[in-house]
């Protein structure tokens, strides 16, 4: 009995040709060759399973081939191929930097690099998953690596190309290999099972590229364990079955149901996926994908997205022109929802039901409405609105005078409260002021003069202020009166004094400074600000007025020596003055914590 090779390690490519999907980067490897411009460095970059090792291993038995081809491809004949296709060959030297990631490996490498290749041109040095490497080993590597000898060749492969150190990145010629696409996977697997022997679908391959997810060697591994479990027949169900993956049909079906908003026949579709293993995440993304497709089929040019097995493309477009966008977009976001709130679920199976109901009446809860051409979202409410307002035509409105009177309660009925009885503006009125002209009632007199008669029992009835502008004299009596209400408060001495002295200047009609001599006195006024700011305000009327503090320029407040000294200070100079203390902190060999 031969010993078993798994496909991924006997169908691995042995020449450029053969690599499946990355065209783009053995065309440049082979012209590189036969123009002899090869880099002394290179870093293959991609996700796993996509050929990097093996475009490196393949570049390294091309260099060294005593018979180049024309096309440059290796010979596979010569001493050299033979000795690198049996594992024999010299020239070529593989590091796992994810096991040999020390400083002490890498020094090791480069002591190697020192001497020259037996046998052929090149010696070449494979460090896969190179992004593994300690920082200490990139930089021991850093030197060679940007000057090796003309006869090594350094290729590094890895799949996570952010975390090498841009020093590296600089010194190496990088190769972005790309994920392999589904066709490319079912071709490949096709030749396979000609030279195998192997009974296929079509559908079956297609189903196991898509999972392999653009990493050929899941897909050959995914073959063999099919293959081994199937006994050699590989078809589409049973490869659903060993894949553990569900089948279309079950979401047309759930899809069908929630169209018609039957819901108990979605949960016990729900319950029969359920009884056959399927956990709830699996559903939701599944159906999540489901919907997708669906939402590809409805645009022609999008067509090209739709990676269904051969056969479905009809069915998923015939399906797809029945639902509308809406509800497949706001199918795909509470699917999108759902599923990432499953692993918070307590009752995960309670939670997938949530999902279905809440689909099932999701197209009772969206109608598209047309609105001047443009298409709009709205959402159906059946309960009661908490408040409805109607708009008022404004012909019924009546315009109102600009006058401003207000209506004072005398403090003895009640707590004085003003009552605006017109619309508020910003300038005074009075009875003679010739800019407004107050409506007359039937005797001729005045609105005013009218509303004192009747109420002036009750309220007192005055008129609004003109704001007033800042004035220095007037600034100086207000100044005056506030620090005379001082007087009146304990501890408010200093304070007192500071407004005493301090100097005014009116800067603007709302706007003056105050110049103190210190910062202690500036600390003082800031103490009063918001009382004083008020105060002011009242006095003039004006809530726009504001005021600065500033300290007059001139000498620095002198500060106490014992303040601006350290702890070691302090004590030197104590001890200077009294020398019995440095004395006991001898004899008792004291240590001072300063």
């Amino acid at each position: 009995m031969d010993k078993f090779i798994v496909s991924a390690r006997k169908y691995r490519p042995q020449t450029f040709d053969t690599v499946v999907g990355q065209q783009h980067i053995t065309t440049t490897l082979k012209n590189a060759i036969k123009n002899n411009q090869l880099a002394h460095a290179f870093l293959f970059c991609g996700p796993r399973g996509v050929g990097k090792t093996t475009c490196a291993r393949i570049l390294a038995k091309t260099i060294n081939c005593e018979n180049l081809q024309p096309d440059g491809e290796a010979c596979n004949h010569c001493n050299s191929c033979k000795s690198f296709n049996e594992g024999t060959s010299l020239n070529i030297h593989e590091l796992d930097a994810a096991s040999n990631n020390s400083v002490d490996d890498i020094r090791t490498l480069v002591e190697q690099v020192r001497f020259m290749p037996q046998a052929g041109k090149y010696k070449v040095y494979i460090v896969d998953e190179v992004h593994m490497l300690s920082s200490a080993a990139f930089n021991a590597f850093l030197k060679t690596l940007e000057e090796p000898p003309p006869y090594a060749i350094f290729i590094l492969a890895t799949t996570e190309k952010h975390k090498i150190i841009p020093t590296i990145l600089s010194r190496c010629q990088i190769f972005d290999f790309k994920r392999i696409t589904t066709n490319d996977t079912v071709e490949h697997l096709e030749e396979i099972i000609k030279k195998e022997d192997i009974k296929a679908e079509k559908s079956a391959l297609q189903i196991i590229a898509q999972k392999s997810e653009g990493c050929m060697r899941d897909a050959l591994s995914i073959l063999d364990k099919i293959v081994s479990f199937t006994n050699g027949e590989v078809n589409y169900q049973n490869t659903l079955e060993h894949l553990n993956i569900l089948d279309d049909d079950y979401y047309f079906k759930l899809l069908d149901n929630l169209l018609q908003q039957d819901v108990g026949e979605a949960m016990l579709l729900y319950d029969e996926i359920n009884s056959k293993g399927f956990e709830g995440d699996m559903v939701l993304n599944g159906f999540a994908e489901f919907i997708r497709n669906l939402l590809v089929s409805k645009n022609p040019k999008a067509a090209a997205l739709l990676e269904v097995v051969e056969g479905m493309q009809e069915r998923y477009t015939s399906k797809a022109e029945q639902v509308s966008m809406s509800y497949l977009v706001s199918a795909l976001n509470i699917l999108n929802d759902f599923e990432i709130n499953y692993k918070m679920a307590r009752n995960k199976r309670l939670h997938v039901e949530l999902a279905l109901i809440k689909l099932n009446y999701l197209q009772q809860a969206l109608e598209l409405v047309s609105d001047n051409g443009s298409v709009i979202k709205k959402k159906r409410v059946d309960a009661p609105v908490i408040q409805k307002i109607k708009n008022i035509p404004t012909e019924s409105i009546k315009p109102v005078t600009e006058s401003k009177l207000f209506i004072k309660e005398q403090p003895a009925t009640a707590k004085a409260e003003e009552k605006q009885i017109a619309q508020p503006t910003l300038n005074s009125v009075n009875e003679t002021s010739p800019k407004y002209n107050l409506p007359k009632s039937k005797n001729g007199e005045s609105l005013l003069e009218t509303l004192r008669k009747k109420i002036s029992s009750e309220y007192n009835i005055e008129e609004v202020k003109d704001a007033e502008a800042l004035h220095i004299s007037r600034l100086k009596e207000v100044w005056n009166n506030y620090a005379n209400n001082l007087e009146s408060q304990p501890n408010k001495h200093s304070t007192v004094q500071t407004f005493r002295t301090a100097k005014l200047q009116v800067e603007a009609d709302n706007f003056f400074t105050i110049t103190v001599h210190a910062l202690t006195q500036q600390k003082f006024i800031e103490q009063e600000k918001t009382m004083l700011c008020d105060f002011i305000q009242q006095a003039f009327n004006n809530r726009s007025i504001n005021f600065k503090i500033l300290v007059e320029a001139g000498k620095q407040e002198e500060i106490p020596i014992h303040l601006t000294l350290n702890s070691r200070q302090k004590f030197e100079r104590i001890a200077e003055r009294y020398p019995l203390v440095r004395e006991l902190k001898n004899r008792l060999n004291l240590d001072l914590d300063y």
